[in-house]
């Protein structure tokens, strides 16, 4: 799996600085890389290590940056060059091909003869699974379910009936798209379930991280746009909408009939209450509570920011009075409102 150093410049459309036919082995850190192996810089703190890493080359912008190593490749964006030359180091995930024995397969479906599928997969009726797709060991695709060209399951994936991915997808391990959405009518001593009606329907190129649950939709389709990264452990709710382009950071968890816009990022931990609308290019900082539609594009936050425990409580405290303290500043304000009249007569 090497390359020379040409040919990875070539690759990333970037300018080679030093031995063009240096073999590159793997991608490393400039921190633990060896000669083997090439790095890069994207963030101007780590510029010192420049002068003590012992990688064989690194990705950087300038040609003022390649002459502190022996060997660099210069491109105008050093994390995007780093990131399409992983695609050329990826090592084998699986050693199995074709349909391994133990799955077990409705004779009522469409598989594509070039899909490799593990063992113990179940996979039902009416299902269709285009060329170039991976099925990993363990998962499970309902009834009607389609599956897109080229797609990667990892292993124990599950798929409800009747969702529809589309080409080109990775979904990690224990991801669940399609179950019931969390639809329950009050009633008397208790509750009456609402069948969840809809699908869910992802677009191209979209990946979706270990642990993720996106529910179906109550009557209409839950939908997640084509190109949409979504991290480990995030739960979207039924009848959500997410545009295109968008990144959604771990531990996220949105509720139902909220509509996200495309290139919207929201770092880890964030809740998004449910009927909301979230415009384009909207950037939501970790932990974040968002309880209002967002109409304009932008960064937003919420919440209190980390400080050592005493002084925590101290504020804490403060904006516990804060209702309180507005009184008093209101009626201080009436007091000297009356006084001001007094001395103006």
């Amino acid at each position: 799996m090497s390359h020379t150093l040409g040919q990875l410049a070539t690759k990333v459309q970037g300018v080679v600085k030093g031995d063009e036919c240096l073999l590159i082995e793997k991608l490393g850190t400039l921190e633990k890389a060896t000669k083997t192996e090439l790095s890069f810089l994207a963030n101007p703190k780590y510029q010192h290590q420049l002068t003590s890493t012992s990688a064989g080359a690194v990705l950087v912008k300038t040609e003022e940056l390649a002459q502190l190593v022996d060997n660099a490749i210069v491109v105008p964006n050093p994390y995007l060059a780093f990131a399409q030359l992983s695609h050329l180091f990826v090592p084998s995930t699986q050693s199995w091909k074709g349909i391994h024995p133990s799955a077990v397969i409705s004779t009522n479906v469409i598989i594509a003869d070039d899909v490799t599928i593990g063992p113990n997969v179940v996979i039902d009726d009416d299902v269709t699974i285009a060329e170039g797709c991976v099925i990993g060991a363990g998962c499970v695709i309902g009834r009607g379910v389609k599956v897109g060209k080229g797609t990667q399951l990892y292993p124990n994936v599950t798929f409800y009936h009747d969702v529809i991915i589309g080409d080109n997808c990775i979904f990690h391990s224990n991801s669940v798209i399609g179950a019931d959405g969390f639809g329950f009518a009050p009633k008397v001593g208790g509750w009456e379930k609402i069948n969840q009606l809809g699908a869910v329907i992802i677009g191209d190129n979209v990946e979706i991280g270990a642990s993720t649950t996106i529910d179906r939709g109550a009557l209409e389709n839950t939908q997640i746009g084509c190109g949409v990264k979504i991290d480990n452990q995030v739960q979207i709710a039924h009848n959500v909408i997410i545009g295109d382009n968008t990144a959604i950071a771990a531990c996220t968890a949105i509720a139902g009939s909220t509509k996200i816009g495309s290139f919207c990022t929201i770092s880890g931990g964030v809740c998004i209450a449910g009927h909301l609308t979230i415009a384009d290019s909207v950037h939501i900082t970790g932990m974040s509570m968002i309880s209002n539609s967002v109409a304009e594009a932008g960064s937003y936050s919420s919440g209190m920011g980390m400080e050592p425990t005493g002084k925590w409580r101290r504020t804490v405290a403060r904006v516990r009075r804060i209702d309180e303290m507005a009184k008093q500043f209101a009626q201080l304000k009436q007091q000297v409102n009356k006084f001001l009249e007094k001395v103006d007569k």
